[in-house]
């Protein structure tokens, strides 16, 4: 096993190739989107990630690591492409089209004895899927090839850390699986441990780590509304709850966003709606947590006409590019909708943010009436005095 190709080279993909080509793998980079291999063949990145563009770069020029749009054959290929959810008729699915289609790519140049790794997080019963659609589009048995799910748990901010260091699920469809893919993660980890299912628990497993933290979320968000309705200050409440040796509360925030928190609950409410109601209740309160702090701003400047509001904050994390599921994003729309006028700062994208004017703190705050805190980002909490010289309505604690 010692060319691997990576299919898919966004949050995941790419760090992931860029670290099995650390460890010594050849590894082929693919994706669909011509521009990004354009970008990665310059030797420039398309996000941000701490010390990724290094890490690119020595990867390259050892010789080990290159990108193209074409997939050709290898001994292993890992699937590391977007799994995001629509609604349709009231419910909410998971779109497995780029799975499936990187399935179909795979079985095009798949050879007896290679091995496939899904990494996308993934609803149950999906690595069966994937090797059904090889086998019948290959010409392979089931039993020709390997496939296995081993599910990224990395943090925009810390990934290159975290691949290393993290430990890792391995569900093998087979027990041969379960062990040629823990042969390349063996020498991958630095401290990590390997940890060996099958795949349709190691399904579950992304899914419930993710899903617990959503539901901790849920109630810390919902703490903070009924804490406004008493007066009291959320954040020395679960400051206070968490002295207690066995009570670890989250602190609330504007909502919920990124890949994973955000999307997760509904893979496992979309299969089981009778049993999880609990998943269900999280992901409402938490959905519906910028459309409440849309409607305590808009309460705050209502009298005063052609308000200017700021919000503070667009990814869905502090000192990250990454917007995708950003409740920050929906709070601005709500705020739009009420009728005020909104302007952003993110300081992490460079242009504006669907629609949204996005600006340098110094301006924002110089333009604004109000502001809203929604992130902790590094330049925010430097400047707190600058953001303190205009009203304000802090989210995530940042002040205190």
């Amino acid at each position: 096993m010692k060319k691997i190709a990576i299919l898919g080279l966004g949050y995941i993909g790419l760090p992931t190739a860029i670290t099995l080509a650390d460890a010594g793998f050849v590894v082929a980079g693919f994706d669909t989107n011509q521009e990004i291999v354009n970008i990665l063949n310059t030797g420039r990145i398309h996000i941000v990630e701490p010390g990724l563009g290094e890490a690119l770069n020595r990867s390259v020029s050892s010789g080990r690591l290159t990108f193209s749009n074409e997939l050709t054959g290898a001994d292993v290929f890992y699937i590391a492409v977007p799994t995001p959810f629509y609604s349709e008729m009231g419910r909410i699915s998971a779109d497995l089209s780029y799975v499936k289609s990187a399935a179909s790519m795979i079985a095009k140049v798949i050879k007896e004895g290679n091995l496939v790794i899904l990494e996308s997080t993934v609803p149950p019963r999906t690595t069966e899927m994937i090797s059904k659609i090889i086998e019948e589009e290959s010409g392979l048995r089931e039993q020709d090839f390997c496939i296995a799910h081993c599910p990224e748990r990395v943090i925009p901010g810390h990934m290159l850390e975290e691949l290393k260091n993290n430990d890792r699920i391995v569900g093998g469809r087979t027990k041969k699986a379960g062990e040629m893919a823990k042969e390349i993660y063996e020498k991958v980890l630095v401290k990590g441990k390997i940890r060996l299912t099958d795949d349709l628990t190691a399904e579950m497993c992304k899914l419930t780590e993710n899903t617990f933290r959503d539901i901790n979320i849920a109630f810390a968000n919902e703490l903070s509304i009924i804490c406004d309705e008493l007066g009291i200050d959320v954040f020395e409440l679960i400051s206070l709850a968490n002295c207690h040796p066995r009570v670890n509360i989250l602190n609330p925030g504007v909502g919920v966003g990124g890949h994973c928190i955000a999307v997760d609950p509904w893979f496992i409410y979309e299969q089981f709606p009778e049993e999880a109601k609990l998943i269900y209740a999280a992901r409402l309160r938490n959905d519906s947590k910028p459309k409440y702090v849309a409607d305590c701003v808009f309460n705050a400047v209502k009298d005063k006409k052609d308000a200017v509001i700021a919000v503070l904050g667009l990814s869905y994390k502090p000192d990250v590019d990454d917007l995708r599921e950003s409740p920050s994003i929906e709070l601005c729309h709500e705020l739009t909708q009420l009728g005020c006028k909104v302007i952003a700062c993110e300081p992490f994208v460079d242009s504006d943010v669907n629609g949204i004017l996005n600006l340098p703190l110094e301006e924002a705050i110089r333009r604004c009436d109000y502001s809203v805190i929604t992130l902790k980002h590094t330049v925010f909490s430097e400047n707190k005095d600058l953001i303190a010289s205009k009203p304000y309505y802090d989210c995530v604690g940042l002040m205190k």
